[in-house]
């Protein structure tokens, strides 16, 4: 398969020659098939949301690169990133404008990268698109077009963030931990509307997630991560087979090496 993201020895280190220097990360490799949609799970720490947020162009690595298909964003603004990829965050707020309508909301989206002017953009011409879209995922958020952002439910703020950031069709689309503020109920439905979402657009996928039961049952290929290593990754077939029991089996493994390594520091 051909690969569409090489994150090649990435190195990051948080408050560098401090006594509260951490170091996230230690010559990190990471190789992403296109057409991918990768389920990443690890112990808290483990550096899953820093590596999104390392990929996105939000934070910078110390050394390394992150080549998107003949692009290399790590020497590329956060603002230059969006342009290649999109991103559902836990808190719905910050991939939308909780103070503009969902009209507004869908009409910057729809103008990413186009120039426009203080109106947001708005044209009329777009509404019945927008409708059709909003109708898709099935909220009623089509006859809403009018509402502030801030007055819908989370699983309607989490829908229409998602809808956003796959409009402009992104090479790459980055998903962190966008259920695990919903009730699981609404969890589910917006996990149902991300598959239907990835599937139909072929978007290559990365989705950082705490919930084992997701990790395993979307997706083709699941990683794990502990201490900015990656410890496990299996896709395919293997994937299919995988049970929270193996899971959990390996989170145990890891704790118990983490122990081992105690007892050696304090031997």
């Amino acid at each position: 398969m051909l690969s569409l993201l090489q994150v090649q020895n990435l190195h990051k280190t948080f408050n560098s020659n401090t006594v509260n220097e951490n170091t996230v990360f230690n010559n990190f490799n990471l190789t992403v098939n296109t057409g991918d949609f990768i389920t990443i799970i690890g112990s808290n720490g483990a550096g899953k949301s820093t590596l999104l947020n390392i990929i996105s162009g939000m934070i910078k690595p110390d050394e390394g690169s992150i080549v998107l298909k003949d692009k290399d964003l790590s020497k590329l603004p956060e603002y230059k990133c969006t342009k290649y990829i999109g991103r559902v965050f836990q808190d719905p707020s910050m991939g939308t404008s909780p103070s503009m309508t969902i009209l507004e909301n869908m009409s910057m989206a729809y103008n990413k990268g186009k120039k426009f002017d203080l109106t947001f953009g708005i044209n009329k011409k777009n509404i019945s698109y927008f409708k059709e879209l909003l109708s898709s995922i099935g909220l009623g958020l089509e006859d809403k077009l009018s509402t502030k952002v801030k007055l819908l439910s989370g699983g309607q703020k989490q829908s229409l963030a998602l809808l956003i950031a796959v409009m402009s069709k992104p090479q790459l689309l980055l998903l962190d931990e966008h259920t695990a503020a919903l009730d699981p109920k609404t969890s589910e439905k917006v996990n149902a509307l991300t598959e239907a979402i990835v599937n139909k657009e072929k978007i290559t996928t990365l989705m950082v997630t705490h919930n084992l039961t997701h990790a395993i049952k979307m997706g083709n290929r699941l990683i794990m991560m502990h201490h900015g290593n990656l410890i496990f990754d299996i896709s395919g077939e293997e994937k299919k087979k995988l049970t929270i029991e193996k899971l959990l089996q390996k989170f145990e493994e890891i704790k118990e090496d983490d122990l081992l390594s105690d007892r050696a520091l304090f031997s």
